[in-house]
Formats: structure tokens, sequence, C-alpha cells
């Protein structure tokens, strides 16, 4: 093995997206596998690879670790993003739970009925511009700082740039009532490691497409 973390999941972005987003933003370089077939997700299960049966899974200094927030919290105590002490890491958590919550949204919006897409996306958009933007917006006023927490890059940091992009390809104007958040995206995106990612040819993954959700339900439908 060389030495490199190793990514087992589909070939777009699910629940291992954030995963790769921070350990790009650490400047890890990391290996991926992608299931194409319920055969292939069926075998990792049957050698014992996953403890609870999902994915995604990720090989890290000798583990085998599922479970996306705790590889999550892995990779930012092991890289130093994950703040100085119990109070900044209590707040780094508080941020990316509200963060997850609106991902959570977003990463289910491909897999919804025809019928409920716009209503699902007027949710999204409510709930950036109404609950979540404005908390981060309020932050980083406030402290007057480049960064979330302690004025040192952190997990915080990776998962706001995510959701807001992410954010931003079902509604382009969404940062139009947030200009702290106007200057952290491009604060965040010039830095080397996510410019890096965000370049065409880094491991980030498209928006979902009707083929990804075709082989999600193959894969994973009982």
């Amino acid at each position: 093995m060389s030495g490199k973390p190793r990514l087992t999941y589909l070939n777009g972005r699910g629940r291992m997206e954030s995963i790769r987003w921070l350990l790009a933003a650490a400047g890890v370089e990391f290996e991926e596998i992608f299931l194409e077939t319920k055969e292939q997700y069926e075998k990792i299960i049957k050698d014992g690879s996953l403890m609870f049966q999902q994915v995604p899974l990720v090989e890290i200094d000798g583990m085998k670790m599922v479970q996306t927030r705790a590889i999550l919290s892995y990779i930012a105590g092991k890289y130093n993003l994950y703040g100085k002490d119990l109070k900044e890491r209590a707040l780094i958590d508080m941020y990316v739970e509200g963060i997850i919550d609106l991902m959570q949204m977003i990463l289910m919006f491909p897999f919804s009925p025809p019928e409920a897409k716009e209503k699902n996306l007027d949710s999204i958009k409510e709930r950036a511009t109404n609950r979540y933007f404005p908390v981060f917006e309020k932050v980083l006023k406030q402290h007057g700082q480049d960064f979330l927490v302690g004025n040192k890059f952190s997990w915080a940091d990776v998962q706001l740039i995510e959701a807001i992009l992410a954010v931003e390809e079902k509604v382009p104007a969404v940062l139009s009532g947030f200009p702290q958040l106007q200057v952290f995206k491009i604060r965040m995106s010039n830095m080397p490691t996510i410019k890096k990612f965000l370049q065409p040819g880094s491991p980030r993954k498209p928006p979902p497409d009707e083929h990804y959700v075709e082989t999600v339900l193959k894969i994973f439908r009982k």
C-alpha cells in the first residue's frame, strides 16, 4: 500500500465529498476505489470491511474507518484543523453540524421526485438564506477575522466553502445579501490547496446527474 488514504465510495459526491474536500484542503493526496455494482458493495461487507455495512470507507493509518462524522473528525484532528482547545473544538463542531444539516438537503435533492424538485429547491434557498448563512455572516463580521474559529484555518472553514459552492450551483445569487461570505468565498477559493481542488482534473466530483442517481439506487436499494 502506498501510504495514501484510500477512499471507497461511488464515483460521485454523496457522503464522501466532504471527506475529499477536507483531505484536499489539508494537502493530502488520496486514492479512490469506485463502487459500480451491488456485487462489489456486498463483497466488502462480506470481507468485514464495513462495520455498519455502510460506505464511505476510508483506510487510513492502518484503520478501516466508517461513519462520515468520525472520519472527518479524525482527519481534522490529524492535520491540525480542529482548533487549539476544547472550546474551539466545540465551536467547530457546532458550525460543522449546522452546515451538515444544510448539506443533507442538497445531498437528497437529486433523489427528489420531479414534482417535488421546485419545492425542495425553495427549501434549500430558504434555509440557506434565513437559518444557516446569517450565522456565519454574523460570526465573520463580529470578530473581523479571516477564519471562523480562532483566526486559524479549520475544518469549519472547509465545510462552509463546500456548502457555499454547493448552494450556489442551485441558487446562483444566494450570497447577494452576505458581503462577509462573499469575501470569505474568494479568500477560501484562493487558498493554494483549495484552489488546486477547484481546478478541472482534481478529485472533486461534479454535481450529481441521472447516471449517479441510478448507480446509487442500483447498488444500495434492498
